[in-house]
């Protein structure tokens, strides 16, 4: 098997390049910069509820939200263990995409039988998402201006030629779309994605809920749960407590509160770089009229998107694991990431040299083996559960909401019904076999983007098995 340099090896930037475009940056989240913040309590003493939510992330607040417009008269409360959004919800690059399954591939080799009304579900999700948001008049910035999907090597030309999705692309009208040296080719899905800005989409989420009337709560991290006195549970944390006829654990990539989950699901890195705003001339360099969200087609990807104030996000690529499943601020510092992913900016735009960077950060995405959400319901129906978007959750979380407020009101739904809910996801091993079995697959993508997508032995057994991954 003959090895090639990737395109951001053959035409990388020289190292003062990268040096001079990260100098101005510093470590802090654009998104979460660019909003609005209020002060919440923190709950202190006992009190009763209908509905205890823990996580105020997208999911979390997609499920108070709409358990309110399910019962207005239910009292609902969550439970967010530092402030609203301040994890991925308010970290992500806000792409809200229609798939609730990773994409057909994946969707299609899992879900057989289910595939088309998945598909189908994910496109009225995000058809929900667009109606809530003109309907509760929510500030988020959102753009339904779809995803380019662009190939910067020849196999990935013939991957897109052969996908049948969207419209076709070819070197001149990709570039007449966005001006890349390295796009040779693109695939244009206009009808399922829409951008947002993450931040002011969970402060939106979480003002909304507030005045539905659900009772939001900040720096309450949720300790426990106990079996409480008639039928209900106990949620305890540091200085409260909930007796909660029912429980929605929205809890994203942290430690799980029930045992059963805590080998659902792995802390993965993901690294992200927001340059300072394109001046008009910089902007007509560029092209990028029709704002679309961009990714690419390797198994270490990118994704990349124009802000309001035309900023370029750029992220991915690097998807880095830390032994432990450990989730630590120290993780979210780590130069070679934002080096690499500079040097590869400056390769796909290298018109825009002398453009700096602003902001760099990092989050933690809760991936599970087969790669999107997965359901559950514990304490005899009482407790319901729903994690591993694996950086899919800025639209599913709402669909992952409904299932779950579907299960604890014990609604026999179309939602319910589907394999994808009713069946759990293979668990990740034990340290130090997780480390391991996660550093042999990257090296194995990796491996692959520099073979021309040819996938090794060991990715073609995964794949077998139903565990293949991409980053």
């Amino acid at each position: 098997m003959t090895s090639h340099r990737t395109v951001f090896e053959r035409q990388a930037p020289a190292a003062r390049q990268v040096t001079d475009a990260l100098r101005g940056s510093r470590r802090a989240v654009f998104w979460l910069e660019d909003v609005e913040t209020f002060d919440r309590p923190s709950l202190t003493g006992t009190i009763d509820a209908d509905l205890t939510v823990v996580g105020g992330g997208y999911c979390g607040l997609w499920t108070a939200l709409l358990a309110k417009r399910r019962d207005p008269t239910a009292r609902v409360v969550l439970l967010e263990a530092e402030t609203i959004g301040w994890a991925a919800s308010g970290r992500n690059g806000g792409f809200a995409e229609a798939s609730l399954t990773h994409g057909e591939d994946n969707g299609r080799r899992r879900w057989p039988e289910d595939y088309d009304t998945l598909h189908q579900m994910g496109l009225d999700n995000l058809d929900a998402i667009e109606r809530d948001v003109a309907e509760l008049k929510m500030d988020v910035q959102l753009e339904r201006t779809g995803v380019l999907e662009v190939a910067y090597e020849p196999h990935q030309v013939r991957w897109l030629q052969e996908s049948g999705r969207g419209e076709w692309l070819d070197r001149d009208a990709v570039q007449a779309e966005i001006a890349s040296p390295v796009f040779h080719a693109g695939r244009w899905v206009k009808d399922e994605c829409a951008l947002v800005h993450p931040g002011r989409l969970v402060h939106e989420l979480a003002r909304v809920a507030a005045d539905l009337g659900v009772e939001i709560f900040e720096h309450s991290a949720v300790s426990g749960l106990g079996s409480g006195r008639t039928g209900r549970v106990d949620v305890r944390t540091t200085r409260g407590l909930v007796r909660s006829r029912t429980v929605a654990l929205a809890t994203n990539v942290f430690r799980p509160l029930l045992r059963r989950s805590r080998l659902s699901t792995v802390p993965v890195y993901d690294y992200v770089l927001m340059t300072e705003p394109l001046s008009p001339a910089q902007m007509s360099d560029v092209g990028w009229a029709h704002r679309q969200g961009v990714s690419d087609l390797a198994n270490q990807f990118h994704y990349s998107r124009l802000t309001a104030d035309d900023r370029i996000l750029y992220g991915g690529y690097d998807a880095v694991y830390h032994a432990g499943r450990r989730v630590r601020p120290e993780h979210e510092d780590r130069d070679a990431s934002y080096r690499r992913l500079a040097s590869h900016f400056l390769t796909t735009y290298p018109q825009l040299e002398g453009l700096g960077f602003s902001h760099r950060w990092a989050g933690a995405i809760d991936t599970s083996t087969q790669f999107c959400a997965f359901h559950g319901l514990a304490r005899r129906g009482r407790v319901a559960y729903a994690a591993g978007f694996t950086g899919l959750g800025v639209a599913a979380t709402r669909f992952a909401a409904e299932v779950m407020l579907d299960r604890l009101a014990g609604d026999a739904t179309p939602r319910t019904q589907l394999q994808m809910v009713r069946r759990k996801p293979l668990p990740f091993p034990p340290e130090p076999f997780a480390k391991i079995g996660i550093e042999a697959t990257k090296w194995s993508l990796d491996r692959a983007d520099h073979h021309e997508g040819r996938r090794n032995l060991m990715l073609r057994t995964l794949d077998r098995l139903g565990l293949g991954f991409d980053s």
